[in-house]
């Protein structure tokens, strides 16, 4: 029963939470990411290349084949998704520190409160 005991309180914290939250929202942006890549950006290259998709670039060495479209695809679909998840976590970050108020320093105690505090010290020294 211990051992239940111990998953639940597990299971319900905050970041294991969180972190079920981020990993749905992140595959629904990976989707998102993804079209961008093959509906997008792909076809931006097949301009540039006279190729539909990168992936099907390859070199052929006697009887090995080099597939540095593979690479290129892969590289391109790396950058496009660090590039998103960064300008995602900067919006968040500007958002974080419009929200959180800035310390307030503490007031310094009136002349009539460190004359009372004096009070005070000098009682609890009796």
């Amino acid at each position: 029963m211990k051992i239940l005991k111990e998953f639940k309180e597990f299971a319900v914290k905050g970041n294991v939470v969180d972190m079920a939250v981020g990993v749905v929202v992140g595959g629904a942006f990976s989707k998102i990411v993804t079209s961008l890549v093959s509906d997008i950006i792909t076809p931006f290259f097949s301009i540039l290349l006279g190729k539909a998709n990168l992936s099907s670039l390859v070199l052929q060495v006697g009887e090995a084949t080099i597939n540095y479209g593979m690479f290129l695809q892969n590289v391109v679909d790396f950058l496009i998704i660090s590039a998103s998840i960064f300008a995602v976590i900067r919006i968040i970050n500007k958002f974080k520190r419009k929200q959180e108020p800035a310390p307030a320093e503490a007031p310094k105690p009136t002349q009539t409160e460190l004359l009372l505090m004096e009070i005070r010290d000098e009682l609890k020294k009796r």
